[in-house]
């Protein structure tokens, strides 16, 4: 049999005689995107519609994603400005948590055509500097909680989110605005430490460590008056649904419209999985490594992951990497990460973990050496990378059933 699947910007097909079961998200037809829009602000979940919401309000904080979610923030601004002035009532902050600010395309991508009337009242969030945030107290799990200061200057916020599974988080959008969007570096560094936990992963809220904390965060705000805009889209980034409310309740219901999208069910996990990082999450190692995480979930223990990603930029941010060379074993990264923890590591905790249980094979256009001390075997080829899977499994006088994810960073199997 033949396969097609996307290496950087070209196509290749693969050949193999085994079993092999093919995972994509599911094509759904979707509805118009201003009734959509509409019909969300008008209904929402436990919240007056929106156009009330706002009635006689001077000032409203509304919270946006960076640039690097895919959320179609502009087309729902875009709406709001048809029944309140945003340019004259309208404080905007880019919720960036730990990231970069965004740069001039990426601004124009967030506001769209309204860029130019509300870039005056553009804030964005510094999760470094110390002199914009308030400390309010510590979760139950002991993280400080430090939020930008601004929110607290506003009687009403509305927050603009998407939400799709999230590897460690189970899900992005709802609490994500405030924590880690407009939280202090520690705060986001002691959450996200709680990414080791193995019971932080995709799909997982219940006594997922990450959402407890984040959830428990939201109490140290309740006294704001938020009106919650979640956004669920397809891999391509159109809109499939839009639910809107109260911040817990909307991104809730909002995570069961995204397992519609995403999820895709799986009788049997196989032994060879290929999962395949598409643009622009090809980008490096740093990204790609979601796509690990999804076919982690389609993989028997011992099994062989294979990662086809171009990573023309190479590793990406290198603290992560950098703990990984340190070691000589996965263990090692383990053990050292169980008393040191710094923003990023939790990358290194991931890949080390999935390879103390599996094996880890690595299409890439990284120099071979570094991809050896990330605990990958490294390739050119997927062919050969394929087949020299297949003569592995057979070595173990088992029977080879693959599975492929041509969409690895946007496919989530469900067994």
């Amino acid at each position: 049999m033949q396969y097609k699947i996307k290496y950087g910007k070209d196509n290749y097909t693969i050949k193999t005689d085994e079993k092999c079961k093919i995972l994509e998200p599911k094509k759904i037809r979707l509805k118009d995107d201003k009734d959509l829009i509409k019909k969300a602000l008008k209904n929402p979940i436990k919240k007056k519609p929106l156009q009330e919401f706002l009635e006689n309000t001077e000032q409203i904080l509304i919270i946006v994603n960076d640039g690097t979610r895919p959320t179609p923030t502009a087309k729902i601004l875009s709406e709001i400005n048809k029944f309140f002035d945003l340019e004259k009532k309208g404080k905007f902050i880019v919720a960036c948590g730990s990231h970069r600010p965004p740069n001039s395309e990426e601004y124009k991508f967030i506001f769209g055509d309204l860029y130019s009337k509300f870039k005056n009242n553009i804030l964005v969030h510094d999760a470094k500097n110390k002199k914009y945030l308030k400390l309010i107290g510590k979760t139950k799990k002991g993280t400080k909680i430090a939020f930008n200061k601004v929110i607290f200057e506003y009687d009403k916020i509305i927050t603009i989110n998407s939400v799709e599974p999230h590897y460690f988080a189970g899900f992005t959008g709802g609490r994500k605005s405030f924590l880690p969007g407009v939280a202090g570096y520690e705060t986001i560094e002691m959450n996200h430490k709680h990414a080791l936990n193995n019971k932080s992963c995709t799909l997982k809220l219940e006594n997922n460590p990450v959402h407890e904390d984040m959830m428990d965060a939201l109490s140290f705000i309740k006294n704001l008056d938020v009106f919650s805009i979640q956004i669920v889209l397809t891999p391509d980034a159109k809109i499939y649904d839009i639910i809107t409310g109260n911040i817990i309740d909307s991104f809730i219901k909002a995570t069961k419209k995204a397992k519609e999208i995403f999820c895709v069910p799986l009788k049997n996990k196989a032994n060879i999985v290929v999962t395949v990082a598409l643009p622009p999450m090809d980008l490096n190692l740093y990204q790609s490594q979601k796509a690990l995480e999804n076919g982690r979930l389609a993989l028997e223990e011992e099994g062989i992951i294979i990662l086809v990603s171009e990573c023309h930029k190479g590793i990406g941010p290198d603290n992560f990497m950098k703990l990984l060379e340190s070691a000589k074993h996965p263990k090692e990264v383990l053990d050292y990460l169980k008393n040191n923890y710094k923003l990023g590591y939790h990358k290194a905790g991931k890949i080390a973990e999935l390879a103390t249980e599996s094996k880890i094979y690595a299409v890439t256009n990284i120099d071979k050496k570094i991809i050896k001390k990330a605990f990958m075997k490294p390739y050119k080829n997927i062919q050969d990378a394929i087949e020299d899977a297949i003569k592995e499994i057979k070595i173990k006088n088992k029977e080879p059933k693959l599975v492929i994810l041509p969409n690895g960073c946007l496919t989530v199997p469900f067994v």
